[in-house]
């Protein structure tokens, strides 16, 4: 009879916590803290203070639970109890506008009683910067797009985004790249290639996989290379493509070290005692940089040697080989290593809609899609639609006006006719250049206080999200100041009306 009700109360019990494992939206405060949490409601961030309401959207917070809730089948009801769907997104928000690490993130809350009622902590624990950068990795760049195009939904709900006009502009943001050049790109490929293979060593018997450390004749080489490329002199030019040749043989030996180990691993001619997922993690890390490292000896080559700077496929980073070179005619900054993206803004600051672009792709490629990406948010194309010259071109306006955009305010390159002079003195389209011009302030607000100057999570996958929760931080503080705007507005006119 004991072994019949046990299942009956186990079942009972998992349907007890089945929200549990993910946490409730609802947290009761801890008895204690109930006089302290008095106190702490009288302090007020001008900042947090306007976007708290807007974060308690129910749609907002249900993306985030299906999101964490599809990380495994039975993820919402079994498990330890993870953190709560409304902490992770407001967690998400504060981390992007202070422009925070995950170290420090973790420090703030712990030590800030106004962050901690933010992100409606309060008294509990919170998860460590190990436990946050797993959480916030768990928002895939298809559920923080869809994040987006709510939080633009709520722009249009509150009034602060008709999509009657647009502007649009791209940018190039950094990947959390070094410099690259091909000796230092040589260095890292030694140092990730003969770091996995200790590891794997470490998991073997003694003496069966013997790894050289080349640590110290890199170091070497790097630093004559970089005395060497001081001077454009004959001599010099000769003993760098000396130490480059060196540098070459160096990694050509780590990479055969590291091929040969890969195979007896996969062979299983590798005898482990340690661990066998250690063992397989460390041969997966092979399996990425090796590729990338031999790439790399070959745009060396071609660089150094045969004088070929143009090498297709040329890799920038091994830890964020998505990276692509810019160039955006800026005199202080010729280069960008990063990605372009396509900012899209509609009225009152708000962001609709973002695309992180293939390449160094010509700004006119981006008009169209800009259009049709609006017209799919708002249900409706634009009245007024501008850019700057970059996306010029006679066949975007024909489109532009073919889609029934009412006002196309592309300015043109080079000597204008008569006829094209005549348009753009118009007042219309003056005033859309002058409306247009608010884009760059916008990018510069977007890079500096909600951190995309440089996206510093890792992979392209990263990247997207980065880039997608800077600006839906962005459109928050938005929204919160035109309500603010409105709110004042209000209060003045009841004044002057009393």
């Amino acid at each position: 009879m004991i072994f019949c009700i046990f299942p009956l109360i186990v079942l009972t019990v998992l349907d007890i916590i089945e929200y549990d494992m993910l946490s409730l939206t609802q947290h009761q405060s801890w008895l204690f803290y109930l006089p302290l949490a008095k106190q702490a409601a009288l302090l007020k961030d001008d900042l947090l203070e306007p976007v708290d309401q807007l974060l308690d959207d129910p749609l907002l917070v249900d993306l985030v639970r299906d999101c964490l809730a599809g990380r495994r089948p039975a993820s919402a009801r079994t498990g330890r109890p993870g953190i709560a769907p409304d902490r992770l997104l407001r967690c998400c928000v504060l981390k992007h506008l202070k422009g925070w690490s995950f170290r420090d993130l973790d420090r703030e809350l712990r030590s800030n009683l106004i962050y901690r009622r933010f992100t409606r902590f309060d008294a509990e624990a919170t998860p460590t910067y190990s436990a946050f950068s797993r959480l916030f990795a768990v928002l895939s760049p298809a559920v923080t797009e869809q994040i987006h195009q709510r939080v633009v939904g709520l722009a249009r709900e509150q009034g602060a985004a008709s999509g009657r006009k647009i502007r649009v502009d791209s940018t190039a943001i950094e990947t959390n790249v070094h410099y690259p050049t091909d000796s230092t790109l040589l260095g890292d490929g030694i140092r990730v290639l003969s770091r996995s293979l200790k590891r794997m060593a470490a998991e073997c018997q003694a003496g069966v996989l013997e790894v050289v450390n080349h640590g110290r004749a890199v170091k070497h080489r790097l630093l004559e290379i970089s005395r060497a490329a001081k001077s454009l002199t004959q001599a010099s030019r000769q003993r760098m493509q000396e130490s480059y040749q060196k540098l070459l043989g160096l990694t050509r030996s780590a990479v055969r070290q590291a091929g040969l180990a890969l195979r007896r691993c996969e062979s299983g001619r590798l005898p482990v005692v340690g661990s066998a997922l250690r063992m397989e993690v460390q041969a997966g890390q092979l399996r990425h940089f090796l590729p990338l490292v031999e790439k790399v000896i070959t745009q060396t080559q071609e660089r150094v040697f045969g004088g070929n700077r143009h090498v297709e496929g040329k890799v920038l980073s091994l830890f964020e080989p998505h990276t692509q070179v810019i160039r955006k005619g800026k005199a202080h900054k010729p280069n960008e290593f990063g990605r372009l993206v396509r900012i899209d803004e509609v009225e009152n600051g708000i962001v609709s809609g973002y695309q992180i672009l293939e390449g160094n792709s010509a700004d006119t490629d981006s008009w169209l899609p800009a259009l049709e990406q609006h017209e799919a948010t708002f249900g409706h194309v634009p009245a007024m639609a501008t850019a700057d010259r970059g996306f010029f071109s006679a066949e975007n306006e024909r489109k532009a006006e073919d889609l029934g955009v009412e006002k196309v305010a592309l300015p043109a390159r080079g000597r204008l006719s008569k006829t094209r002079a005549k348009r753009q003195k118009q007042r219309w389209f003056k005033r859309a250049l002058r409306w247009r011009a608010g884009e760059e302030a916008t990018i510069s607000h977007l890079k500096n206080p909600f951190s995309l100057r440089r996206a510093t999570y890792k992979g392209e996958r990263g990247f997207k999200r980065y880039v997608g929760w800077s600006v839906i931080t962005k459109n928050l503080f938005s929204i919160a100041r035109w309500l603010e705007r409105k709110k004042r507005a209000k209060e003045n006119r009841d004044v002057e009306g009393g």
